[in-house]
């Protein structure tokens, strides 16, 4: 195969792999109502934890992340890194726009985590440090996944991976444009505080 096959390819095979949507399965399993009918409709963790069920909100958080893991790791092994950078950028917008849902998904957070644990972990433990820390003052769970995203692309780009920084640059547009309605709450001091009823 040529290499813009291969590049194809771990697009495609991200893409696929990020729109499995775990948190229906997950909660259609368990016997819940439907996710897209209670809180924000969200397909993401965040939302399967208002169903109450935090162990099946741990497993959303868990599956999401390693869509974007799986998919970084093995088109890495088959076509090298910048078949893994395509194959993370897939998952991502197969998350956020997945085409069994008719292009409404998730938010894209654990996701993002996925990736940068696939492409460079330290990233990620920087991210899921910055999102504590946030959480810890804060109690925005929204608030704190915009804080660290916008950080990381910075934190690359000193770490010396241009490449890398424009990627997460960009899943950080992403992200935030999916935030827009928490953006809109936070403004407007509307947005749920982490463990509010």
């Amino acid at each position: 195969m040529s290499v813009a096959a291969w590049l194809l390819l771990a697009f495609v095979l991200g893409y696929l792999l990020g729109s499995i949507p775990f948190g229906l399965i997950l909660t259609r399993l368990a016997g819940t109502q439907d996710l897209r009918s209670i809180g924000s409709g969200n397909i993401g963790a965040t939302n399967v934890l208002r169903t109450g069920r935090k162990g099946l909100a741990a497993a959303t958080l868990l599956l999401d992340a390693l869509k974007g893991t799986v998919a970084v790791i093995v088109a890495g092994y088959l076509a090298g890194a910048e078949a893994a950078m395509l194959a993370g950028f897939g998952a991502f917008l197969g998350h956020l726009f997945p085409v069994w849902l008719k292009f409404k998904g998730g938010k894209g957070v654990a996701v993002y985590i996925g990736i940068l644990i696939g492409l460079l972990w330290p990233a990620a433990v920087l991210f899921c440090a910055i999102w504590l820390i946030t959480a810890v003052i804060s109690r925005y769970s929204s608030l704190s996944a915009l804080v660290a995203s916008s950080i990381t692309p910075i934190f690359l780009w000193w770490y010396g991976h241009p490449a890398l920084a424009a990627l997460f640059g960009l899943l950080t547009v992403l992200l935030f444009y999916m935030h827009r309605a928490n953006i809109s709450r936070l403004m407007a001091g509307t947005e749920g505080k982490i463990g509010q009823k």
